[in-house]
């Protein structure tokens, strides 16, 4: 069947087929922001009623890590869990994920179609339909745990139509400005929408907006904070950390590939819900944990490093991980690709003096910023080369490369998920 030509949902056969059809009107980054029109869906088939205990995840980064670190802690004491996240990196399948398998396409079909029955003439957007599917999902598979994380922002956002045990915000800063505002307060002040009245709601933000703090107030929610009601810190050696919580002390714990920030934050969340693992079990699953696009290693000789930061404070957090590796490189090359209606500039700032060379590619249209406009954000005296697109900024870059050297590929979803589909196809 010609997916393209698809006018009508009873065409759709295949998960293929079901996701050209939604894109044909609802284009996937297409932002309307709002609850009526998912609302008004969910409630013909009761699927903001997710079964067993909901978290429901905010904040501007560390969602996605947060989402699997949970689901980890939790599917090692024998739970079974689901999780929903988006945006993918390489297949749409991994916005579901049951047990720890990105939910089968015969799934999505189900759930795709259920939605589109319920809907009749309520025109949905392209993360409404796909949210409301993986909502009926989980209703069908009726999993221990949902983990949901939110789209953009909070209050307004379409998973926003549930009724969370915990709500977790991670971290506070710019980005999205047009939605949600252009301020930390502001911004705080939507990502709060998620709280509900006297359920526990636990925050990571290191200076938590005062926005955030006044709602929890106004709702009654019973609020953990870090650095007040759980703390965590590195052991003097560089080699371990650990973690306090309300009436749990877990020290020697393993390094972990993701900020430690977002781990605490987890911790402190399944400890309010007492379903902290024990000592042992935590320590296991850290020293295994990893997700694809964050501080992902691709191989060694040259070093590839792959890494989704894409707004100024988890490129600062990236930048002050290259620099604890720059010592064991001869030269660092950064690939950058990014989305127009980022703070490209500040998202670039704290590389300065770690790069030997930038190669700047240009995303797709309408929102991806050509090669040359990201250059012109850069340092004057940069070193910098600029590409239509990221298989050419790599096909060029990768002819000089030697063993010494690392690839740092990073500045959007895009970016990492152009680049691992090539690498996953031989083609780079």
């Amino acid at each position: 069947m010609n997916s393209s030509a698809l006018t009508t949902s009873q065409s759709c056969q295949t998960l293929t087929d079901w996701l050209a059809f939604i894109e044909q009107s609802r284009p996937i980054d297409q932002i309307e922001l709002g609850l009526t029109r998912v609302q008004t869906v969910a409630a013909r088939g009761a699927l903001q009623q997710l079964p067993g205990i909901k978290i429901l995840l905010a904040g501007t980064n560390g969602k996605g890590s947060s989402a699997r670190c949970l689901e980890q802690l939790l599917l090692a004491q024998g739970y079974s869990v689901g999780v929903y996240t988006s945006p993918h990196l390489l297949q749409f399948n991994e916005r579901l994920r049951l047990n720890g398998v990105d939910a089968a396409d015969a799934l999505w079909v189900a759930g795709l179609r259920e939605v589109d029955q319920l809907r009749a003439e309520v025109p949905l957007t392209y993360f409404e339909f796909t949210t409301l599917a993986a909502f009926a999902m989980l209703k069908q598979q009726q999993p221990d745990v949902c983990i949901i994380e939110v789209g953009l922002g909070g209050r307004l956002d379409a998973t926003n139509i549930i009724e969370p045990d915990a709500c977790v915000i991670t971290t506070i800063d710019l980005d999205h400005q047009d939605w949600l505002g252009n301020d930390r307060e502001s911004i705080g002040r939507e990502k709060a929408g998620i709280f509900r009245q006297e359920r526990l709601a636990i925050v990571g933000d290191l200076d938590v907006p005062q926005s955030i703090l006044a709602e929890a107030v106004r709702l009654s929610v019973p609020l953990r904070l870090v650095n007040r009601d759980y703390q965590y810190q590195l052991a003097e050696d560089g080699l371990s950390w650990q973690w306090q919580g309300k009436s749990t002390r877990l020290t020697d714990l393993p390094l972990v590939k993701l900020p430690l920030q977002n781990i605490a934050t987890c911790l402190a969340c399944l400890e309010a819900l007492q379903l902290l693992p024990p000592p042992a079990k935590i320590a296991t699953v850290l020293a295994e944990l990893t997700l694809a696009g964050r501080m992902q290693w691709l191989q060694q000789q040259p070093a590839i490093l792959l890494d989704v930061a894409h707004n100024p404070q988890s490129a600062a957090y990236l930048a002050s991980q290259l620099a604890l590796l720059a010592p064991r490189y001869q030269r660092i090359h950064v690939l950058v690709g990014m989305l127009k209606d980022k703070d490209m500039r500040q998202s670039l700032a704290d590389f300065a003096g770690l790069v030997s060379t930038w190669h700047c590619a240009g995303l797709p249209p309408p929102r991806g910023a050509t090669g040359e406009l990201l250059a012109a954000q850069l340092p004057d005296g940069a070193n910098v080369v600029c590409y239509p697109d990221v298989a050419t900024a790599w096909a060029t870059l990768s002819t000089d490369l030697h063993d010494t050297d690392l690839v740092l590929i990073f500045g959007s979803f895009v970016t990492v998920s152009q680049f691992l589909a090539h690498w996953q196809q031989g083609n780079v």
